[in-house]
């Protein structure tokens, strides 16, 4: 039986990632057969959606495909009838990953998109985000699957779950893809020859591998990633400071690139330190790179994914996200490391949680493969970070301020104290328009005087960005 056409809607279609959602669509089309794309985005994203979206038609018209590319600022325009909705959008633009990094950083503390402070930032604007397009799609589109890249991906996917009460959906990452496209070589095998087995959080996951026969291979890959001339697949966005062997002997699975900041948390505050004192933050050098991708997507003859998106740190990420609607659409049962609901494949966490875990992709969306139990070790960080987490999402749908302290005081990145509670004021400030459920704890913070310390993260919040 022929399958219906497909409809995708991707909000946050202004992203410099757009092309390689276009990509995967295209090499996927014989079993994924698009019929229109819609690229949403807000009024300050405008003119990035126009470049993006005209280079994607490009990519579309080289291709043998006849599928058009829409374009809106409405996203109740673009929804009905969808059949996936896909989320890569930025609340607050790359402005507000900077302010994010520098307030920390200023105060001595991690400043880091996702992790510590900042990640806990990024979690509170873009949640009441995620929910309110919920809302839209159980109007709009019922029965569409929602596929969530935005980033801190583990928490807004889990926000959807839980208080949007939407269970199709899918979180998903780049990191374990990278992984499984770096890893194989650098044991003499190739992806096919290998079976792998992830589970954890969102950029806090683990790991193992057992080959063709059967036979666990994570110990081999782990020495393999001590050759200074291997790519093991860490994300460019994250400095690459090797772990200690022994410890990952011990435990006897591979941690994801951001454990660095956990497992080498001195080594990586410094590195972000000197960044911040010198060249400036990942933010500030995003947005260099991205001005340079967009300069080439203007190109009126570019109809490809252009090189330098690999600088963006997202490598793979159409594999991931393409692979998965595919698998959804097909019904093909591929192995995905994605973010879904526990239901006991991590016995050491309540059911009903997210968690980022091997899975294999069907019609009826993520079926988890049971991982197990971990060590006392790695036990104590899931658990830790799981109830983080599940503060820093309450504290984002009811804006209570106590919950956030609670959030802070639990993140090992954040020294808790004074120190933290400033940063925390800081921040709150700084993202004022983009923090409505915190609007009166911020009025009485600007009553108390409270001002930010960093000159950029200052001047950029007076300029309203």
């Amino acid at each position: 039986m022929e399958k219906k056409p497909v409809k995708i809607v991707t909000i946050g279609g202004g992203s410099s990632y757009t092309p390689k959602l276009m990509e995967g669509f295209i090499k996927r089309y014989d079993e994924l057969p698009i019929k229109e794309i819609w690229l949403v985005d807000i009024e300050d994203g405008k003119e990035k959606m126009e470049i993006v979206g005209t280079m994607a038609q490009r990519m579309w018209d080289a291709s043998p495909y006849d599928v058009k590319v829409h374009m809106t600022l409405d996203r109740r325009e673009a929804l009905p009838g969808a059949d996936f909705v896909t989320t890569q959008f930025r609340v607050g633009l790359l402005n507000a990953r900077i302010k994010d990094e520098r307030i920390p950083f200023s105060y001595g503390m991690l400043g880091q998109e996702t992790n510590g402070a900042g990640g806990i930032f990024k979690a509170l604007r873009t949640i009441p985000v995620i929910l309110s397009i919920v809302e839209d799609m159980k109007e709009l589109c019922p029965d569409a699957w929602l596929v969530n890249f935005t980033n801190p991906s583990g928490m807004v996917t889990e926000a959807v779950m839980k208080y949007g009460k939407w269970d199709k959906v899918i979180g998903l990452c780049n990191v374990p893809v990278n992984a499984m496209m770096k890893e194989p070589q650098m044991i003499g095998k190739t992806l096919d020859q290998l079976t792998y087995k992830f589970a954890g959080l969102n950029h806090f996951h683990w790991h193992k591998v057992y080959d063709e026969n059967g036979k666990e291979v994570t110990q081999d890959i782990i020495s393999a990633t001590y050759n200074p001339n291997v790519d093991d697949g860490t994300p460019a966005n994250i400095f690459d400071v090797k772990f200690f062997k022994e410890q990952l002997l011990q435990m006897n699975m591979i941690p994801c690139g951001y454990h660095r900041y956990y497992y080498r948390q001195q080594e990586m505050l410094a590195h972000g330190l000197e960044e911040y004192n010198t060249i400036g933050t990942r933010g500030q050098q995003v947005k260099q790179t991205e001005a340079e991708l967009f300069e080439l997507y203007k190109d009126p003859n570019l109809d490809h994914k252009p090189e330098q998106l690999a600088k963006r740190g997202g490598a793979h990420y159409s594999d991931a996200a393409c692979e998965t609607i595919a698998s959804i659409y097909g019904n093909k049962l591929s192995h995905i490391v994605v973010t879904t609901k526990n239901n006991g494949a991590l016995p050491d966490l309540p059911a009903d949680v997210a968690i980022e875990v091997s899975a294999f992709i069907g019609s009826t969306g993520a079926r988890a493969i049971a991982f197990g139990s971990l060590q006392p070790a790695e036990r104590g960080w899931l658990q830790c970070m799981k109830n983080m987490e599940l503060c820093v999402e309450e504290a984002a749908v009811t804006g209570d301020y106590g919950m956030l302290l609670q959030a802070f005081t639990l993140n090992p990145q954040i020294v808790s104290g004074e120190k933290a509670k400033r940063i925390m004021d800081e921040l709150l400030i700084a993202h004022k328009k983009y923090l409505p459920q915190f609007a009166d704890k911020i009025a009485e913070l600007e009553a108390e005087g409270v001002t930010i310390k960093d000159d950029v993260a200052r001047e950029l919040t007076k300029q309203g960005l």
